[in-house]
């Protein structure tokens, strides 16, 4: 009997294993980074912390600076040009990243150091935003199926929890034995793979009339469109509400957790890492049972049960005293959770035409990312004064600032549990659009008219969809 080699179909197999090693390059690189400011370029200055945070702050600067306007080329060049690029992009400007750090740390003050390495966070996380929606539309003309979108959805997930627990241990080693140097070199060889890994993948392109109809179209124009139609679309809404709401509950645990583990769970401040580590293997299963879980009950049963199940387990969480129980049940307070954002991909997959993918998630992935910052903000300023002083019992129960913030996080994320019962359409009637859409593009793509013609239709389509 021979082992089966692939994962839902070759193709797909090729993009997750690019994708593997490349996460994996990135976790060591961005551990690597702030082990090296802080623990060397930094080293015993007050300003420390600062430089440290100004490496999420490049990161997030291009997600919600450059991902909005990214969706817009996205969707008119080809996608897997657009992967190709980026990975040989990012590989070269790790390689210059590589060069400099060759020079003495005392060649460059401090302030230069910190520019080059913020400049270069910036530009790589800029690739991303072009790269990550180009991947998702790919990902949708590879694999089909709710079912196995799910899958697909559950193993990327699965393998980024699992590249956070294999490369940050790496980084540490590579820094300090081997030299920063080599911990870059590491990163910019995982993006060569990557670029080898997707040149193997055999994908469609868009015709000659599909590139002509978006370039006679400018950049604003397409931008507004991409809003409207999101706007528009009742599913998207509701599946970007219910994102939204998600990150409180998780922007709540990653910014006072080490809190509710010395107050709450009367545990010492060392045992924390374990908790980040049950949450880890927590979404790794989730992530691996996810398109089973789908193919059983279906995506939208599965979101909203999740939302459900998740919310409670959150509010049983936050009344835990032992670090035992409260080990447990943040554990399994991760798997639905996981369960959840796997069985949304598929539905998300299924509400985006081809011509608007990048678009969607070029406003999907900021919106997102702002959420999480804000509510990891909101938590912190929560717990820390408006709710500063509460506390009490009441009905033999303690409560205090922390478990009061991770308790309301519970109950809106059930809350948003039966919104999404209500609000979310059938999956069967948006993939029934997403064929339509589909069989649509093949239709014109298939018929025989002139450049001039095929450009004329494809501009009328387009705006008919905005319209309506």
């Amino acid at each position: 009997m021979r082992a089966r080699l692939t994962l839902i179909n070759r193709d797909y197999t090729r993009l997750w294993f690019g994708q593997a090693v490349s996460s994996v390059g990135d976790a060591v690189f961005g551990t690597t980074l702030v082990l090296w400011v802080a623990t060397v370029l930094a080293k015993d200055e007050p300003w420390a912390p600062v430089a440290v945070s100004g490496i999420l702050m490049a990161s997030s600067a291009a997600v919600l600076v450059i991902g909005p306007l990214a969706g817009v080329f996205v969707d008119r060049w080809d996608k897997r040009a657009t992967m190709l690029r980026t990975e040989w992009f990012r590989a070269g400007l790790v390689a210059v990243l590589t060069a400099v750090t060759l020079l003495p740390l005392d060649a460059l003050p401090a302030g230069v150091w910190l520019a080059v390495i913020y400049t270069t966070v910036l530009l790589l996380n800029t690739a991303g935003q072009f790269f990550n929606p180009a991947r998702f539309a790919v990902l949708a003309d590879l694999v089909k199926g709710e079912a196995d979108r799910a899958r697909a959805a559950g193993i990327g997930q699965a393998t980024g929890q699992t590249a956070w627990i294999i490369g940050p241990p790496l980084a540490a080693p590579l820094l300090f034995a081997a030299g920063l140097q080599w911990a870059l070199l590491f990163n910019g060889l995982t993006y060569v793979v990557s670029y080898v890994a997707i040149r193997s993948i055999d994908i469609r392109t868009p015709g000659r009339s599909e590139r002509a109809s978006a370039r006679r179209r400018g950049l604003l124009p397409e931008f507004v469109d991409g809003l409207r139609f999101f706007a528009g679309s009742r599913f998207l809404v509701a599946l970007l509400v219910l994102t939204v709401i998600g990150q409180f509950g998780v922007g709540a645990l990653s910014t006072l957790n080490v809190f509710f583990t010395t107050d709450n769970l009367h545990a010492d401040a060392g045992l924390y890492g374990y908790l980040g580590m049950a949450m880890g293997v927590g979404g790794i299963i989730g992530a691996l049972c996810g398109g089973r879980v789908v193919q059983w009950f279906g995506a939208r049963r599965a979101t909203w049960a999740g939302l459900l199940v998740s919310g409670v387990l959150l509010v049983a969480y936050s009344r835990q005293t032992g670090f035992l129980g409260g080990l447990v049940l943040l554990f399994v307070f991760t798997v639905p959770l996981t369960v959840l954002n796997t069985a949304m991909s598929p539905l998300l997959l299924a509400a985006a035409p081809a011509e608007y993918r990048g678009r969607v998630m070029a406003v999907f992935y900021p919106v997102t990312k702002l959420a999480s910052m804000l509510s990891a903000v909101l938590s912190g300023w929560l717990a820390g004064s408006l709710l500063r002083d509460a506390g009490g019992s009441f009905g033999g129960l303690r409560f205090g600032p922390v478990d009061l913030v991770f308790a309301a996080a519970g109950l809106i994320v059930v809350l948003a549990g039966v919104y999404a019962w209500f609000a979310l359409p059938a999956s069967e009637e948006a993939q029934g659009a997403a064929k339509g859409e589909d069989e649509s593009a093949e239709g014109a793509a298939g018929s025989r008219r002139t450049e001039s013609e095929d450009v004329e239709v494809a501009a009328h389509r387009d705006d008919d969809q905005v319209t309506g």
